[in-house]
């Protein structure tokens, strides 16, 4: 049963990790906009680059990895090993 709810929260596609990018993005901006409103001037715009920042660093890693565990899983099924990784 705990494998089934594990499959809920592993990421196996490019298009549910747009997903997840946008979501992290949208929150991102909404707490940027909030920064600009605290710390009026340059200050919050310079916070608000910084969540911008750290969604596309997380994006790419997510992307990143995505593409890597692909790979891994081709590599794995044409030589006719198993990966012990996604257990």
């Amino acid at each position: 049963m705990w494998k089934k709810v594990k499959r809920l929260f592993v990421i196996k596609t490019r298009f549910e990790a747009y997903l997840i990018i946008y979501a992290l993005a949208l929150g991102a901006m909404t707490r940027g906009a909030d920064y600009t409103v605290q710390y009026p001037g340059f200050g919050g715009y310079l916070l608000m680059a910084a969540t911008a920042g750290a969604v596309f660093l997380g994006g790419a890693k997510i992307l990143d990895a995505i593409r890597y565990e692909q790979e891994a899983r081709e590599i794995a099924e044409s030589t006719g090993s198993e990966d012990k990784a996604q257990d």
